[in-house]
């Protein structure tokens, strides 16, 4: 079972303190030392030099590897007591708070927060009064996150109520979650048990959810990985070919494709594999006059009465 964004994040917060005690660690070591894979520790470490004390670059975390060893070259600057301003323990408060609110967040991390929040506070002074005239509330896609990620920590089944678009329909089903992880989007991973498939899900997209009492038990499956992006094509995938004028050769630039042929108008003729053509409809729609689906002929027709009865509809208003 993957690790879900709460344990990344406290394996993170490790990694930090580990390294500071061993300059010029080894790759293999410190992989070994937390469980994980050396692929999984060097984006970690990618990650990394985002981090600091403030955004400024003297702030910010300076650890590179070369691929053997890693080092980390400025850890007494970041190691100096850290003093906020009156807006930075502001902010922190308000957003402790808020996150200390979320649906689905495990009982013994919500009390360890509310812990933090009232030391923080008590340090604050003056500062925690005018925090407290402030509050946040999430976006539904943070419930979503929460509850997805404590199944995932519990091994719980979940119920959910998810809209397709490529089917512009709603569907109820039960899924054994994987993992999160985010590629533009924050997306789960999971078993489902109505395609009996491994299927991705948008969490924006989800419009209802509900942490079940059946034990999760997805199979034993590999990981895809997803550096590449969450959209990976297989050579035993169906072909489509798309045509688009000058307008739609954004499509080349979005979608992977075997190959992109200049057409004489300075549009471009697009074979590109997906598992489910269905899903090209839309896109079709959404280039109008810019473009169409050329191949196979069965989902050029289906794209071409979907944008009669689009246009149909519209004229009919």
């Amino acid at each position: 079972m993957a690790a879900n964004a709460i344990d990344q994040t406290r394996r993170m917060l490790s990694l930090v303190t580990y390294l500071r005690e061993r300059p010029g660690a080894h790759v293999a070591d410190v992989a070994r030392a937390f469980g994980i894979t050396e692929d999984e520790l060097i984006s970690d470490l990618d990650v990394l030099p985002m981090c600091g004390t403030s955004f400024r670059g003297g702030d910010l975390l300076d650890i590179d590897t070369d691929g053997d060893r890693i080092w980390w070259h400025n850890p007494d600057d970041v190691a100096a007591p850290l003093r906020l301003a009156a807006d930075e323990a502001t902010a922190l408060l308000v957003a402790a708070r808020a996150v200390a609110t979320l649906p689905g967040l495990r009982e013994s991390d919500r009390e360890a927060l509310l812990r933090a929040t009232a030391k923080l506070e008590a340090a604050a002074g003056e500062a925690a009064g005018a925090s407290s005239r402030l509050s946040v509330t999430f976006e539904s896609e943070g419930g979503v996150f929460a509850e997805v990620d404590r199944a995932i920590s519990e091994r719980r089944r979940l119920w959910v109520r998810y809209y397709s678009p490529a089917r512009d329909e709603l569907t109820e089903r039960e899924v054994d979650p994987i993992r999160l992880f985010a590629v533009g989007h924050t997306y789960m991973e999971a078993w489902c048990r109505l395609s009996e498939a491994r299927r991705t899900f948008r969490l924006d997209r989800v419009a209802e959810i509900r942490i079940l009492d059946e034990h999760a038990a997805p199979p034993e499956l590999e990981l895809r990985d997803l550096s590449a992006g969450l959209v990976q094509p297989s050579a035993d995938d169906p072909e489509v070919v798309v045509e688009v004028g000058p307008g739609g050769r954004w499509v080349a630039e979005y979608y992977p494709h075997d190959r992109a042929e200049e057409l004489p108008d300075g549009g471009l003729r697009i074979t590109l594999r997906t598992p489910d053509p269905a899903s090209l409809r839309r896109l079709a729609l959404r280039l109008g006059s810019d473009g169409r689906i050329a191949a196979p002929p069965e989902l050029a027709d289906n794209a071409r009465r979907a944008a009669a009865a689009a246009l149909a509809a519209y004229e009919g208003e």
